[in-house]
């Protein structure tokens, strides 16, 4: 794919993003803006937040993979418990990817599709992942990074990926 095609893609993207918050604005409270990038999450903060995400996940007896992104979405750390299926190695990733490029929680996503209506254009959106269990990583009120998990149910993969972003807050 050319530079020009991906810039328009991404301009694409931007601007159905922009109408779905401001579809939503008119029904709910505003949207607050994104909290801006910062420097990329170390390999040692990296590690410091999937230790928590993985205690949680073994605390329960769920069987997790873990992935944490820089704020462009490239693996940083990643590690999977024994037994995890082996779906979620891929989607713990994408989740993570998602929340950084897009700066919001998956779980924002499944909240807009499960609305339906001009809600299902979310769809269409290269790189979303409309699944609770991602979350940016947020230091100094900047996103440097962000967490993804899955193995279990997305509201367990999502209680996990928090333990995880809690420890930079």
């Amino acid at each position: 794919m050319s530079l020009k095609n991906v810039v328009r893609s991404v301009v694409a993207a931007m601007i159905l993003l922009c109408g779905l918050a401001m579809g939503r604005a008119q029904t709910q409270a505003p949207v607050q803006a994104p909290s801006p990038y910062g420097a990329n999450v170390s390999l040692e903060n990296a590690k410091k937040v999937a230790a928590p995400a993985l205690a949680e996940a073994e605390k329960n007896h769920w069987n997790m993979a873990v992935a944490i992104v820089d704020t462009s979405g490239n693996l940083v750390y990643y590690e999977k418990m024994d037994n995890t299926q082996l779906g979620s190695a891929n989607v713990a990733i994408d989740k993570a990817r998602c929340a950084a490029l897009f700066k919001r929680p998956t779980k924002a996503f499944q909240d807009t599709l499960a609305a339906g209506g001009d809600g299902l254009r979310v769809l269409t959106l290269k790189g979303v992942v409309a699944v609770e269990g991602g979350i940016p990583l947020v230091m100094d009120g900047k996103i440097v990074g962000a967490i993804g998990v899955s193995g279990a149910a997305s509201s367990q993969d999502a209680q996990c990926a928090k333990a995880g972003a809690d420890v930079l807050k």
